[in-house]
């Protein structure tokens, strides 16, 4: 048995590969004739990751709930001479998204790439959510067993085909561990931890992951939260360029440097960093609609 290890050197061919680009200006993107699979690609950073791939030349699978978005979605990719298929599927219904997955199969063969970026946020604190377990359940519906069931769907043909790249959409709080986040980020750590071990499974299949762990992004999915209003937060554009360049250069994680303080924090300071949550946790109580006086 011959066992591949030419992931290894992943990472600096990447580089190189970027840098022959930038200096070849017109030159192909990896992504060129691939299929991309784009989930939540109705709005925010899906859209925007959906259009930037297909300018790259992909050809983009839109799955979301809303419909007449998805079509004006792809209605727009097709208009700048992109090429988009848009699939109406709610990623909570488990029946749906094994259609899906053979529908896709059925049409494609294989996906090449899956961005696993639809979700949704729920800010309350613990204090709060005693009656109220079935946030838990919502957030691990929707950001854990949605995509993994998508992700699962798709693997074996990516690891027949030797090749495939997911991308998880997580969170920085993922290295924050933000208070009144516990149930969003709990299930967005589930994901992280299971595109991790994806990797190092399909390792020798050429089958690799990404987790992408994003910041404040300004969508629609931060509004309720009254203490992000004044916040600066990403546009959505110009974090689809950073998802497609993972897409593109498959790295192990996308890390802000936030993040990466706290996660380093944690490790060395578990106390102090305890400290510092908790009095920012104090100072930013639970919004009107966490409280529930917003109907």
């Amino acid at each position: 048995m011959v066992v591949d290890v030419s992931l290894l050197l992943q990472t600096p061919r990447a580089a190189l590969t970027r840098v022959a680009r930038a200096l070849r200006p017109g030159a192909p993107s990896p992504l060129l004739g691939a299929t991309v699979c784009v989930t939540g690609a109705s709005s925010g950073i899906g859209e925007a990751t959906a259009k930037a791939a297909a300018r790259r030349g992909a050809l983009v699978l839109l799955v979301a709930r809303r419909s007449e978005e998805l079509e004006r979605v792809a209605g727009e990719i097709r208009a700048e001479g992109g090429h988009a298929a848009p699939y109406v599927v709610d990623l909570t219904d488990g029946d749906a998204v094994d259609a899906l997955v053979a529908d896709l199969l059925s049409e494609y063969g294989a996906v090449d790439y899956l961005v696993n970026n639809a979700g949704r946020s729920i800010r309350r604190s613990l204090e709060l959510s005693g009656d109220r377990f079935h946030d838990f359940e919502r957030m691990m519906a929707i950001n854990f067993f949605g995509p993994v069931r998508l992700t699962m769907g798709l693997l074996p043909t990516m690891r027949e085909q030797r090749f495939g790249h997911i991308v998880n959409i997580v969170t920085w709080g993922n290295q924050i561990k933000a208070p009144k986040f516990a149930a969003y980020i709990a299930a967005k750590s589930a994901l992280d931890v299971f595109g991790r071990i994806l990797g190092r499974e399909a390792f020798f299949d050429n089958v690799t992951c990404t987790n992408v762990r994003v910041a404040l992004v300004a969508t629609d999915m931060i509004g309720p939260t009254e203490a992000y209003r004044d916040r600066k937060a990403e546009t959505p554009e110009h974090c689809a360029e950073r998802i497609v360049r993972a897409l593109e250069d498959r790295p192990v994680t996308v890390n802000g440097a936030v993040g990466s303080f706290f996660e380093v924090l944690n490790l060395a300071a578990p106390r102090l960093s305890d400290f510092i949550a908790a009095e920012m946790s104090r100072r930013m109580p639970d919004s009107a609609a966490a409280r529930g006086e917003v109907s």
